[in-house]
């Protein structure tokens, strides 16, 4: 017997350890899934230049000023690489840095506060995946005074809700993953909500669309208004352009869409009708987004 317990403690040993690793395997996996959704690549990767993969530097414009998507690699001089568990999970929840700096809402945490802490957790684990850069981020243009950080504390009071995203118990399931998914995940308010003058989220014309967009694009209306939004849209037709970017005339989405419609195309078709089933559900709200 005595000559079993080696090997018995060598066997316990590596169940633990294949254990652990296949559950940070699975945690990656919906790791990357919630990243794909969310879009992060898009803001945190300076593609135009061609940029290491989530090393910072994209550029987006805004009526505040430039913002720079910093570097989110585990490069612990540059990057995320010395954040715990419970530092991203204050970013996302509270944006809040590790040092106690406010984050400006440029980075949605608006709409990330309702992620549940597993699918923090699970997106942490991915981006501590990816291969670490150290490219050094780029400091903020932004015009005064909307760049003095502690004034965000402020606009938090005014402005911001934190989460966990509570579901509707009035609602079926689809409806309640399509609204976890709109409001939290994919973000979608954060370009189709207008916004007032210090940058808060007009609630009560939410999803409506607005003209001064990421970059200043134009961002339409998306609510089931059947003159100025998508009212007259199927549910299917909803489902088309998420995953191929097509529209009801038969065109194709552009701009900042096609780059949306470019993740959005990963996701389960489960999914995507959750995300429809939502939209089909927003209240109508008549605001015909036009050029000035």
């Amino acid at each position: 017997m005595q000559r079993l317990i080696p090997v018995i403690l060598a066997i316990s040993v590596w169940s633990g350890n294949a254990s652990s690793t296949l559950a940070q395997a699975d945690a990656i996996k919906r790791g990357q899934y919630v990243f794909t959704a969310s879009g992060c690549a898009g803001c945190h990767t300076d593609i135009k230049n061609k940029g290491p993969f989530l090393a910072g530097g994209r550029a987006l414009k805004t009526p505040f000023g430039t913002f720079y998507g910093p570097n989110i690699t585990p490069d612990t001089t540059n990057g995320i690489g010395n954040w715990s568990d419970a530092n991203f999970i204050r970013a996302l929840r509270h944006g809040v840095a590790p040092d106690g700096a406010h984050y400006f809402p440029v980075f949605p945490y608006p709409s990330y506060t309702k992620l549940t802490d597993r699918d923090m957790r699970d997106l942490k684990a991915y981006l501590f995946s990816v291969p670490p850069s150290a490219k050094p981020n780029i400091p903020h243009d932004i015009k005064f005074p909307f760049g003095i950080r502690a004034s965000m504390a402020v606009w938090k009071l005014l402005f911001f809700e934190t989460g966990p995203f509570r579901p509707n118990p009035a609602r079926d399931f689809a409806w309640n993953r399509g609204a976890y998914l709109s409001e939290a995940m994919v973000h979608c308010g954060e370009c189709h909500t207008p916004r007032n003058r210090f940058g808060g989220a007009i609630l009560e014309r939410a999803y409506a669309g607005t003209r001064e967009g990421p970059g200043g694009d134009l961002v339409p209306n998306i609510t089931r208004d059947n003159e100025t939004g998508i009212g007259k849209w199927s549910h299917q037709e909803i489902v088309d352009i998420l995953k191929i970017g097509m529209l009801p005339d038969g065109d194709f989405a552009g701009g900042a869409m096609a780059e949306v419609t470019e993740n959005m195309a990963k996701l389960t078709d489960k999914d995507l009708n959750a995300i429809a089933t939502y939209f089909k559900s927003l209240p109508a709200v008549q605001n015909k987004v036009t050029v000035k």
